[in-house]
């Protein structure tokens, strides 16, 4: 594939599974304005490079003009890993700025949970990065299964109503801002758009997983996360519920506060009792 077919693919091909849920999150959430200037962050896998891909296209064909950086971390990947993110690149025209940090080494010394680790580490070093080159907001690749498999594991593994929200605040790095527009686009959707175009990415490529995977047989799943627990269960409702995605993403759009027991707002827990006699 060339870069003008991938990029093709996305605008036709895909245009209603991929680009018109992009579009329609960026607009829905408000998640880019005028003047803002995006560092898009590109961990190597599919859904950053789809994101990298689509957020070049919706400068070049949008409405209004944005700055756009690119920024590849490299925590400490194998050379093999580094290389494949640079030929994936050059590929589909992204032109990326690869910075070095040595995460994985420290993640992989300090125990404890790696995964959980590695996320907050690399969100820092992102944004410290995007900050440097005068970005003001990161955009990362989650997409809309990502947002589901957020709300059932908190609810089950959390004892709460949570979700992954399309933009945050940065809590510590003042005046920047976190976006995912990705939010609406379904994992299936990504996943057949890298198959038609015959592209190869990462999949997890820390020194953590590597170990995993030379201990195991290349065939055998590795189940190492409450996260993929989750998308099972969910695969497994969706083949006998085809919209039952939908209605755990609507769950969070629809939260009826006069059914709930309790909620927190603005850091402050509040309980029903505090207005069911004025409700009488």
């Amino acid at each position: 594939m060339t870069q003008k077919e991938i990029e093709r693919s996305i605008i036709k091909t895909y245009r209603k599974t991929i680009w018109r849920p992009f579009v329609r999150a960026l607009k829905e959430y408000q998640l880019i304005r005028p003047g803002d200037h995006v560092a898009v962050c590109v961990s190597g896998g599919k859904d950053s490079f789809l994101l990298a891909k689509c957020m070049q296209e919706i400068l070049r064909h949008g409405e209004f003009q944005f700055g756009l950086q690119f920024l590849v971390m490299d925590p400490g990947y194998h050379p093999d890993n580094r290389r494949l993110i640079e030929e994936n690149a050059a590929l589909m025209g992204i032109p990326v700025q690869i910075f070095d940090s040595d995460i994985f080494e420290v993640v992989t010394d300090a125990g404890g949970s790696p995964c959980y680790l590695c996320a907050r580490m690399r969100r820092g070093w992102l944004y410290a990065k995007a900050r440097e080159l005068g970005c003001n907001k990161i955009a990362l690749g989650h997409h809309f299964d990502d947002v589901i498999e957020t709300i059932v594991m908190s609810m089950l593994y959390g004892a709460q109503v949570n979700t992954m929200m399309p933009k945050l605040h940065s809590t510590h790095f003042p005046g920047m801002e976190l976006i995912r527009p990705l939010y609406l686009v379904k994992e299936t959707d990504i996943l057949s758009w890298k198959e038609a175009n015959q592209l190869r990415f990462l999949q997890c490529a820390c020194r953590f997983t590597e170990r995993i995977a030379m201990e195991k047989a290349m065939e055998e799943e590795v189940h190492s996360s409450k996260r993929q627990e989750v998308k099972e269960l969910i695969a497994s409702l969706r083949r006998v519920h085809p919209g039952i995605d939908m209605n755990i993403f609507r769950s969070v759009e629809n939260v009826n506060l006069d059914a709930c027991i309790g909620y927190v707002q603005n850091g402050k827990r509040h309980h029903f009792l505090e207005e069911y006699d004025g409700r009488s």
